[in-house]
């Protein structure tokens, strides 16, 4: 019976891997050279990585001539925020983009997620004009709809849908205010203000804050313990570390690189931190369920917090604990193996009256099935005299080697029927 169960767990786990949606959007737009300079600042800005950690996903693409006007002379920080009000947090295609309620709808953006968009600036306003023509503008009062849809580039049903439209979404509030260059930001003040006074303390008596400065233009992700996390119960006493155990402590909770929230949860290999000195020493890893990011040292792990600073090429963000290298604290202990039971002598047996077997054996409780997943055809034209849909405008497909959508739940639900009912035969 035990392996039987053992079957059972297996099967079900498989058949909820199979619900998983991926996609890269690099790999969508490697083949459309028209979108090559759209397609590079998406790996620079690390949006990439973002997007491919999302699923009911739109993104609005530029093409070569659209970005040159965005670019322009612009700080990558602020060509980042722009590009965030053209990933749009829904699902859109071009059947849908003309069946909006009431003709107009506002849609959240990957810059309203930021936590840094005043107002409404967040959103991006959708309107299906007469003619078949569908616009996007600033959702602030007063904005135009200065661009359009053209055409859908690619479609992965319910999963990510890439559209081109003519012209960049300008906010004039991120333009007028551009974010500050990293190189100017004062570390230790965004740490202080962020309730990681202590960490801040640290890393000015001991000078390691001027390794963070000289390596912010290289790329830098500081993940800071909290004030509490310095007064939790385990933390060693670091008045007992060499100058030179601190030093490494400290900088330990420093990543090489750039390393914003959607990176974190798709990177799969050990970070190297400024720490290290050699291969597998002083890294850590990184695993997420969800939208929690959690680091693991080999002694302990913490979870990533909150942002505080995601200002290319400087991220910083707050954890919950001391992060302890196993290089200086040693590795987790592991379980002591369980000892032999001991027994007490065992008393005479005594005959019970037989127990009559159950009238009937009550079945566990059917998992509820997810609802059916929406029709995956290929969304109907637009009007004729609106952007093409056709065939020479759009690539879509439910799998192929850039992305896969299998969606299952019919198919889990009747699993688990069929195992349940044999394991109870």
């Amino acid at each position: 019976m035990s392996s039987t169960r053992n079957l059972f767990l297996v099967l079900i786990f498989s058949a909820i891997a199979t619900t998983i949606s991926a996609h890269n959007i690099t790999d969508i737009l490697k083949d459309h050279p028209e979108y090559s300079q759209f397609n590079s600042y998406l790996t620079q800005t690390k949006l990439a990585d973002e997007i491919n950690s999302r699923t009911t996903i739109t993104v609005l693409a530029l093409n070569n001539g659209a970005m040159s006007a965005l670019v322009g002379k612009n700080p990558l920080s602020v060509i980042k925020n722009e590009l965030r009000l053209h990933v749009l947090l829904d699902y859109y295609d071009g059947q849908k983009l003309h069946q909006i309620s009431k003709g107009t709808t506002l849609t959240t953006t990957l810059y309203q997620t930021t936590g840094n968009a005043p107002g409404n600036s967040g959103f991006v306003n959708i309107t299906d004009l007469q003619g078949g023509k569908v616009g996007f503008g600033a959702a602030a009062a007063g904005s135009k709809l200065d661009s359009s849809y053209s055409k859908s580039v690619k479609q992965i049903p319910y999963n990510i849908s890439v559209l081109e439209i003519s012209s960049p979404i300008i906010v004039p509030g991120i333009l007028a205010a551009p974010a500050p260059s990293a190189s100017d930001v004062n570390i230790t003040a965004l740490l202080e203000k962020a309730g990681c006074k202590t960490f801040a303390s640290l890393l000015v008596s001991s000078g390691v804050v001027k390794t963070y400065e000289s390596a912010i233009a290289d790329g830098l992700t500081v993940f800071a313990p909290s004030d509490e996390a310095f007064k939790a119960e385990g933390v060693p006493d670091l008045s007992k570390l060499s100058n030179a155990d601190v030093v490494a402590l400290l900088e330990y909770h420093a990543a090489s690189g750039y390393n914003p929230v959607g990176t974190l949860k798709t990177t799969k290999k050990p970070i190297s931190t400024l720490a290290t000195r050699g291969p597998g020493k002083f890294d850590l890893t990184v695993t997420t369920a969800g939208d929690e990011v959690t680091l693991h040292t080999g002694v302990a792990s913490s979870r990533v917090a909150d942002t505080v600073l995601d200002s290319t090429p400087l991220a910083i963000f707050t954890v919950d604990n001391v992060l302890l290298p196993t290089e200086l604290f040693g590795k987790a202990p592991s379980p002591a193996p369980a000892g032999e039971p001991v027994t007490s002598p065992s008393p005479a047996p005594t005959i019970a009256s037989p127990t009559p077997a159950p009238a009937s054996v009550e079945a566990p409780s059917p998992l509820a099935a997810s609802p059916p997943a929406p029709p995956t055809g290929t969304p109907a034209e637009a009007p004729a005299d609106g952007p093409s849909d056709g065939p020479a405008g759009s690539e879509n497909s439910t799998a192929d080697n850039a992305a896969v959508h299998v969606n299952a739940p019919a198919l889990l639900a009747a699993l688990v029927t069929v195992i349940c009912s044999a394991l109870l035969s």
